[in-house]
């Protein structure tokens, strides 16, 4: 185990009795009681029409892409600084990403870039809360309905987020969620959509359900259930459900601690960034963020390697994040470019990740930024 790890998976201590509660109930297989508690739990604290879970947030935006028909061709506009799921799940129908840049400040899609890329064949923008941070959804949800788009919320890293008064994942039409062992609200692997719109509700459970009206059945609605239309098996097993059921109980909890991670490291980095060794990440006032992330962007001409390099030998793992998708061969494959990137290809070069995880020690976060500060002074 190094010193300080990137990321250390947390347990409320709950998990494994309700693991084997689920199991004594005889309950295995999707949407048992727990998967129901942790419905209402997401449709309580978002105030969605529907919330649904999924056994991956990859899922949650592949049912996305099967709810709006995408269809060959169709155009989505998006991002090039994300995990490659965002692209996968429209480019899996046929779909053609088309990358936009990023702002400076957020790192999230330059909103004001969205309305040049809009195209004949444009279907829809799928927008990506990095680090927990809304876009700038005001702009955005404009555009959409000018040119009658629909709108996906990539809100993987975006639980317990909100923009003004919206929780992330609501504000568009979909929004999908992650419960990754990385995120803030953990199942070692999980995800969930958000229905915003109470008529695509029963369209999302058939999709869910491998194309069949199954969950109408078991509520009793009809005397049994066919195939309805395409769909997969996007269920978790409830044994992920119920150890997500014990960190939804301590949802509250986990986000302030982590949050006080997150300050920490403000606070100490605050000296670096006005000495010009380092910019810390900016929180626009209308955004009330998760601390799930915590970066710093190096100044320019400082080379990145070098300093992860000895951070990672003194036992400190701090990381770098994305390829951009428009660089990767996949990308350039399925995707097209609709301006320079400039933005994107600059920070993704100098972004650094810290290691956040619920409880990390406040000397071990002394300890990342001092080895961070003396990397950083032997390139300057």
């Amino acid at each position: 185990m190094p010193r300080v790890p990137f990321n250390k998976p947390y347990m409320t201590g709950n998990e494994l009795s309700y693991i084997t509660q689920a199991h004594a109930q005889g309950m295995l297989a999707g949407d048992g009681p727990f998967t129901k508690k942790c419905h209402e739990w997401l449709e309580t604290q978002t105030e969605c029409a529907r919330a649904l879970l999924t056994h991956s947030c990859t899922a949650a935006l592949e049912m996305a892409a099967l709810l709006l028909d995408i269809q060959p061709g169709d155009e989505i506009i998006m991002p090039s600084f994300t995990f490659v799921s965002t692209a996968n799940a429209f480019v899996l129908r046929g779909g053609v990403p088309v990358f936009v840049d990023i702002r400076d400040d957020t790192l999230n899609i330059d909103e004001k870039l969205i309305e040049e890329a809009i195209t004949s064949k444009t279907r829809a923008v799928c927008v990506v809360h990095y680090a927990g941070v809304s876009c700038e959804m005001d702009e955005i949800q404009a555009v959409c309905q000018r040119y009658d788009l629909a709108l996906i919320e990539d809100a993987a890293q975006g639980v317990m987020s909100k923009y003004k008064d919206w929780a992330l994942g609501t504000i568009g039409d979909y929004g999908a969620l992650s419960f990754h062992e990385t995120k803030n609200i953990i199942s070692g692997e999980g995800g969930a959509l958000l229905i915003n719109d109470p008529a695509d509700v029963q369209k999302a459970e058939i999709i869910r359900e491998k194309g069949t009206d199954r969950s109408r059945f078991f509520r009793g609605e009809v005397d049994k259930y066919t195939w309805q239309e395409p769909g997969s098996s996007f269920l978790p097993g409830e044994l992920i459900a119920a150890f997500l059921w014990a960190q939804f109980e301590d949802a509250d909890d986990i986000n302030e601690r982590r949050l006080l991670s997150w300050r920490i490291y403000d606070r100490l980095l605050e000296q670096m960034e006005q000495e010009g060794k380092l910019r810390r990440p900016i929180i626009p006032v209308e955004c009330d963020h998760n601390a799930h992330l915590y970066f710093g962007v190096l100044p320019e001409g400082v080379d990145r390697k070098p300093i992860l390099k000895q951070l990672h030998e003194q036992e400190v793992y701090c990381l770098f994040h994305y390829v951009p998708l428009h660089d990767s061969p996949a990308g350039r494959k399925y995707g097209r470019v609709h301006g320079e990137l400039k933005v994107t290809n600059d920070l993704s070069e100098r972004l650094v990740r810290l290691p956040l995880w619920v409880g990390i020690p406040a000397e071990d976060q002394e300890f990342v930024v001092d080895c961070l500060e003396k990397a950083i002074d032997r390139q300057l």
